[in-house]
Protein backbone atom coordinates (compact mmCIF):
# COMPACT_ATOMS: atom_id res chain seq x y z
CA UNK A 1 0.00 0.00 0.00
CA UNK A 2 1.61 3.49 -1.02
CA UNK A 3 0.36 6.51 0.10
CA UNK A 4 3.15 9.05 -1.76
CA UNK A 5 6.42 10.12 -0.52
CA UNK A 6 5.43 12.05 2.02
CA UNK A 7 5.09 8.19 3.98
CA UNK A 8 8.21 7.35 3.11
CA UNK A 9 10.08 10.60 4.29
CA UNK A 10 10.76 11.74 8.05
CA UNK A 11 7.53 14.09 8.86
CA UNK A 12 8.98 17.03 10.51
CA UNK A 13 6.33 18.16 13.39
CA UNK A 14 6.48 21.20 15.09
CA UNK A 15 7.79 21.67 18.83
CA UNK A 16 5.70 20.75 21.75
CA UNK A 17 5.43 23.82 23.08
CA UNK A 18 4.47 25.49 19.29
CA UNK A 19 0.46 26.38 18.83
CA UNK A 20 -1.29 23.58 17.21
CA UNK A 21 -1.89 23.68 13.42
CA UNK A 22 -5.59 22.93 14.11
CA UNK A 23 -6.28 26.08 15.87
CA UNK A 24 -7.52 24.80 18.52
CA UNK A 25 -5.75 27.28 20.74
CA UNK A 26 -3.83 24.50 22.63
CA UNK A 27 -0.10 24.02 22.33
CA UNK A 28 0.75 20.92 19.48
CA UNK A 29 2.24 19.26 22.74
CA UNK A 30 -1.80 18.85 24.56
CA UNK A 31 -3.19 18.58 21.25
CA UNK A 32 -2.65 16.73 17.91
CA UNK A 33 1.04 15.99 18.79
CA UNK A 34 -0.40 12.80 21.00
CA UNK A 35 -2.37 11.72 18.75
CA UNK A 36 -0.10 11.74 16.06
CA UNK A 37 2.54 9.39 18.23
CA UNK A 38 -0.15 6.82 18.80
CA UNK A 39 -2.65 7.90 21.13
CA UNK A 40 -6.32 7.67 20.78
CA UNK A 41 -8.68 10.50 19.58
CA UNK A 42 -11.11 10.84 22.41
CA UNK A 43 -13.52 12.43 20.24
CA UNK A 44 -14.12 12.63 16.25
CA UNK A 45 -13.85 16.35 16.76
CA UNK A 46 -10.43 15.97 17.81
CA UNK A 47 -9.41 13.00 15.21
CA UNK A 48 -10.76 15.25 12.25
CA UNK A 49 -8.40 17.87 14.10
CA UNK A 50 -5.50 15.65 13.81
CA UNK A 51 -6.29 14.56 10.49
CA UNK A 52 -5.80 18.31 9.54
CA UNK A 53 -2.97 18.61 11.06
CA UNK A 54 -1.34 15.36 9.77
CA UNK A 55 -2.53 17.50 6.00
CA UNK A 56 -0.37 20.35 6.89
CA UNK A 57 2.34 17.89 8.04
CA UNK A 58 1.68 16.09 4.66
CA UNK A 59 1.79 13.19 7.14
CA UNK A 60 0.38 10.43 4.78
CA UNK A 61 1.19 7.58 7.23
CA UNK A 62 -0.85 9.15 9.77
CA UNK A 63 -3.96 9.30 7.55
CA UNK A 64 -3.48 6.19 6.64
CA UNK A 65 -3.25 4.74 10.04
CA UNK A 66 -6.75 6.69 11.00
CA UNK A 67 -8.85 5.86 8.46
CA UNK A 68 -11.24 2.80 8.52
CA UNK A 69 -9.98 0.22 6.14
CA UNK A 70 -13.00 -0.61 4.71
CA UNK A 71 -13.14 2.87 3.05
CA UNK A 72 -9.22 3.38 2.99
CA UNK A 73 -8.04 3.81 -0.43
CA UNK A 74 -5.15 1.85 -1.52
CA UNK A 75 -2.92 5.21 -2.41
CA UNK A 76 -3.26 8.76 -1.03
CA UNK A 77 -0.61 11.20 -2.40
CA UNK A 78 -0.35 14.76 -0.90
CA UNK A 79 0.74 17.71 -3.30
CA UNK A 80 3.45 18.83 -1.50
CA UNK A 81 2.60 22.30 -3.07
CA UNK A 82 -1.01 22.80 -1.53
CA UNK A 83 -0.42 24.64 2.25
CA UNK A 84 -3.44 24.64 4.47
CA UNK A 85 -3.70 27.57 6.30
CA UNK A 86 -6.56 27.25 9.07
CA UNK A 87 -9.52 25.52 10.64
CA UNK A 88 -12.99 26.08 11.38
CA UNK A 89 -14.92 23.45 13.05
CA UNK A 90 -18.92 24.30 11.81
CA UNK A 91 -20.67 21.62 13.37
CA UNK A 92 -19.05 18.51 16.10
CA UNK A 93 -22.33 17.12 17.68
CA UNK A 94 -21.15 15.16 21.10
CA UNK A 95 -21.54 11.69 20.54
CA UNK A 96 -21.55 10.18 24.15
CA UNK A 97 -21.24 6.35 24.04
CA UNK A 98 -22.54 6.65 20.25
CA UNK A 99 -20.04 4.50 18.03
CA UNK A 100 -21.07 7.61 14.93
CA UNK A 101 -19.95 10.64 14.76
CA UNK A 102 -19.73 13.38 11.98
CA UNK A 103 -17.53 16.54 12.08
CA UNK A 104 -18.58 19.60 9.55
CA UNK A 105 -15.48 21.72 8.98
CA UNK A 106 -14.19 24.45 6.63
CA UNK A 107 -10.44 24.09 5.80
CA UNK A 108 -8.74 26.82 3.96
CA UNK A 109 -6.01 25.78 1.58
CA UNK A 110 -3.34 27.85 -0.46
CA UNK A 111 -1.49 26.59 -4.10
CA UNK A 112 0.89 29.36 -5.11
CA UNK A 113 -1.27 32.51 -5.87
CA UNK A 114 -4.57 30.81 -5.47
CA UNK A 115 -6.47 30.51 -2.31
CA UNK A 116 -9.84 28.29 -1.39
CA UNK A 117 -11.88 26.94 0.98
CA UNK A 118 -12.53 22.67 1.55
CA UNK A 119 -16.23 22.22 2.99
CA UNK A 120 -17.04 18.76 4.19
CA UNK A 121 -19.23 16.63 6.41
CA UNK A 122 -17.07 13.88 7.72
CA UNK A 123 -18.06 10.78 9.19
CA UNK A 124 -16.56 8.99 11.59
CA UNK A 125 -16.65 5.38 13.49
CA UNK A 126 -15.67 4.04 16.89
CA UNK A 127 -14.73 0.39 16.54
CA UNK A 128 -11.98 -1.30 18.82
CA UNK A 129 -11.78 1.47 21.38
CA UNK A 130 -10.68 3.99 18.67
CA UNK A 131 -12.48 6.65 16.59
CA UNK A 132 -11.92 5.85 13.26
CA UNK A 133 -12.24 8.60 9.57
CA UNK A 134 -14.74 6.80 7.61
CA UNK A 135 -15.92 8.89 4.58
CA UNK A 136 -17.47 12.77 3.58
CA UNK A 137 -19.72 14.29 1.86
CA UNK A 138 -18.04 17.21 0.37
CA UNK A 139 -20.30 20.58 0.40
CA UNK A 140 -17.86 22.28 -2.31
CA UNK A 141 -14.33 24.10 -2.42
CA UNK A 142 -14.11 27.53 -3.36
CA UNK A 143 -11.32 28.24 -5.22
CA UNK A 144 -10.05 32.35 -5.28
Amino acid sequence: MSFGSAAQSGIRRPPDQDPCLCGSGNIYGRCCGPLHRGEAAPSPERLMRSRYSAFALADARYLAETWHPRTRPERLDLDPDVRWVGLRIVDAPEVGTDTAGIVEFRARWRHGAQTGEQHERSRFRRAGGRWWYLDAETAGSDIQ
